[in-house]
């Protein structure tokens, strides 16, 4: 995929302004850039402002939409002794990127806490997690990509995501790779 090509959007989508999250309507025929696509979201360039399209809404800039299902539908699959590897919590949350800066929450030092707790069928997860900014509009979406890639895990159940900004995210808190992507070191 070229970042510098124009894409016409192939129908109307839903989409939110960055960084206030404002939604939006971007209409079939629209001229947008993508300017990263991680994740499964999109953040596109349209007149000169960046907004995210879910991967929902893929096919409007012509890609395939990735079929999920609906988490009130989702029967979760327990396996084993009924337990949630960490791991593949921690490999699911670098699946979820900030839509401003192409790293991944993890990278970016946003994840504050990650716990499991076992409960009546199946586990609960609990996430603390910041934002590069307490003003960000984008923190329900990003909360939403880590709460429904999380859930998508075996024997997880339950999903709680708390954003917090005690204490406030700084740079000191990337990756040390992070960082030198960035050029904050």
């Amino acid at each position: 995929m070229q970042h510098n090509e124009p894409i016409t959007l192939l129908r109307d989508c839903n989409a939110a302004l960055i960084p206030d999250g404002t939604p939006i309507n971007l209409e079939k025929d629209s001229v947008v850039y993508i300017t990263q696509a991680l994740g499964g979201s999109y953040t596109v360039n349209i007149n000169g402002n960046l907004a995210r399209v879910d991967s929902k809404d893929a096919d409007a800039l012509g890609f395939e939409v990735e079929e999920k299902s609906n988490e009130s539908e989702t029967v979760h699959e327990l396996t084993g002794d009924g337990s949630v590897e960490e791991s593949l919590i921690w490999d699911q949350l670098r699946t979820c990127y900030d839509p401003e800066i192409p790293i991944d929450v993890v990278e970016l030092g946003l994840i504050y806490n990650c716990s499991v707790t076992p409960v009546e069928a199946g586990n609960q997860v609990d996430i603390t997690m910041t934002l590069t900014a307490p003003g960000c509009g984008m923190g329900e979406f990003l909360a939403e990509d880590v709460r429904s890639k999380i859930y998508s895990l075996p024997n997880v159940t339950q999903v709680n995501v708390e954003l917090t900004f005690d204490p406030p995210w700084n740079q000191t808190m990337m990756s040390e790779a992070a960082r030198l992507q960035t050029g904050l070191y």
